[in-house]
């Protein structure tokens, strides 16, 4: 084998090699990106859940109040709740 084609062996393995590190280093951070947007979308459902489970709380209090009231309505007339 002389040295050109050696010198273009070279080359061309030096090539392979660098496309490979290149679509790793690309998929390592395709893989970043997804996690972040994930966990993105996660922290917005739990946003969301914390939102709905304190108006849950407030519609408690507020049936729990109108349970009161209408107990005492009901002794006021006479009934036993």
């Amino acid at each position: 084998m002389d040295a050109t084609t050696l010198g273009a062996l070279l080359v061309g393995v030096g090539g392979l090699a660098s496309a490979l590190v290149a679509a790793i280093g690309k998929r390592g951070e395709n893989a970043l990106n997804g996690y972040s947007s994930l966990t993105n979308d996660l922290q917005e459902e739990r946003d969301g859940l914390r939102l709905q489970l304190a108006e849950a709380h407030a519609q408690r209090a507020a049936d729990l109040a109108e349970i009161a009231r209408l107990r005492m309505e009901i002794a006021r007339l006479g009934g036993t709740p």
